[in-house]
């Protein structure tokens, strides 16, 4: 693209920035499947290594099929400079280890991806670093929980399973008055949706694997921010730790960029009606969706997102006999804990996603034994409805 591709609209940057083509003149993206490069000279070689001449390496950090991906991310966000990651926990796990050192503080969300909190608990603890857990929604918590070591803001908004929304200006301004870095997981809206960016966060976190793909076939993450952060300092961790995006996986997530805005303009669509729907149905104790007006953050999300994205969680009769009672009634959807795909999912985050946390850490965060994930993929509508009330109609209580 030119060098103005940047005043292009999303829909645009999804489908052409990022990518210069080399001189086979090719209108795809090419995969450079390549574990190094070949210099000109030695001198060539040599000012690559110290990083003073730009030009591709080796295949862990610098790798130009990965590098467009990269591109098309940061333009999509907003952001200056983006790196892709092996996994979307390959992504935090660099987040933290170029931002954090043993002593400091780390403030997250208790509504996050079970993962996150093994990896803080489990691994970042282990060396040194405090971890506090607060509601996403709740300001006066994460102002009281900063402390003078405090070094990272965690959040996801809408948070996984229950779609809690975090009011990412307000939480921005309470971080950066403190000099503290607000990173926010943005899977679940994608940039088709949200923008934390602009909202005043500093990193934006992904799993690619998930809604940028949209097909569940690769496994990837990245991290997109500023020069700095993102650019040298955890560019620098993936360069000697090489927790690393393949070109392959790069060129898959690139594919499904390019159809992101008009699936999740469908996902959404077809979510909130749903959701709607959902809330009739007597075996339904609850909805978690923040399209529903009855949500509390209903009125947050609708000033920070364009469309309230494709994941529902409800709570049915019956605890987890009624939970898994309906898993195994149903036929159309997949039984499993990815999401973001095409194909509608359904897990059971109790004994999924978040089964390795501690009951109390599930109870904290809202994760009964009830509760239901779906990711609504893009089947017809009045056949995920009948699969559905099939699951429903399989709960005795």
């Amino acid at each position: 693209m030119s060098s103005d591709e940047y005043d292009y609209r999303p829909a645009t940057l999804a489908i052409r920035a990022g990518h210069n083509r080399t001189p086979e003149g090719e209108h795809g993206e090419p995969i450079f499947t390549t574990s190094s490069f070949v210099f000109s000279s030695a001198a060539e070689a040599a000012s690559r290594f110290t990083e003073g001449a730009v030009g591709n390496i080796y295949s862990r950090f610098t790798n130009p099929t990965v590098h467009i991906f990269e591109k098309r991310l940061a333009a999509l966000e907003g952001g200056e400079a983006c790196v892709g990651t092996s996994s979307g926990m390959a992504a935090i796990l660099t987040l933290c280890m170029a931002s954090l050192k043993a002593g400091d503080h780390i403030v997250c969300s208790d509504s996050v991806f079970g993962s996150i909190i093994t990896l803080f608990n489990r691994y970042m603890a282990k060396f040194g670093v405090e971890i506090t857990y607060v509601r996403p929604d709740d300001l006066q918590a994460w102002e009281r929980a900063a402390k003078a070591n405090t070094k990272l803001f965690f959040l996801e908004t809408p948070s996984n399973p229950m779609a809690v929304i975090a009011d990412i200006r307000a939480i921005a301004d309470i971080a950066h008055a403190r000099g503290i870095l607000l990173a926010v997981d943005n899977c679940f809206c994608t940039p088709a949706l949200q923008k934390p960016l602009a909202l005043g966060a500093d990193v934006v976190v992904h799993s690619v694997t998930k809604y940028l793909d949209g097909q569940g076939r690769c496994v990837g993450g990245a991290l997109v921010g500023s020069k700095q952060l993102v650019g040298a300092d955890a560019f620098g961790f993936i360069r000697t730790a090489g927790p690393s995006m393949s070109p392959f996986n790069a060129w898959v997530f690139l594919k499904g960029l390019e159809t992101l805005d008009l699936r999740m303009r469908a996902h959404s669509a077809a979510a909130l009606e749903i959701a709607t729907w959902l809330e009739q149905q007597p075996k339904v104790k609850r909805v978690h969706y923040a399209g529903l007006p009855s949500h509390a953050q209903h009125a947050i999300a609708k000033r920070q997102q364009s469309a309230f994205g494709g994941i529902i969680a409800f709570e049915v009769q019956g605890e987890r006999k009624g939970a898994w009672q309906f898993i195994d009634a149903i036929k159309l959807m997949s039984i499993t804990a990815n999401l973001g795909d095409t194909k509608s999912t359904i897990t059971h985050p109790a004994t999924t996603t978040h089964a390795r946390i501690t009951p109390a850490e599930r109870e904290r965060a809202g994760i009964v034994e009830g509760l239901l994930r779906v990711s609504v993929g893009l089947e017809d509508v009045a056949d995920l409805k009948r699969d559905i009330e099939r699951g429903l109609s399989a709960i005795q209580v």
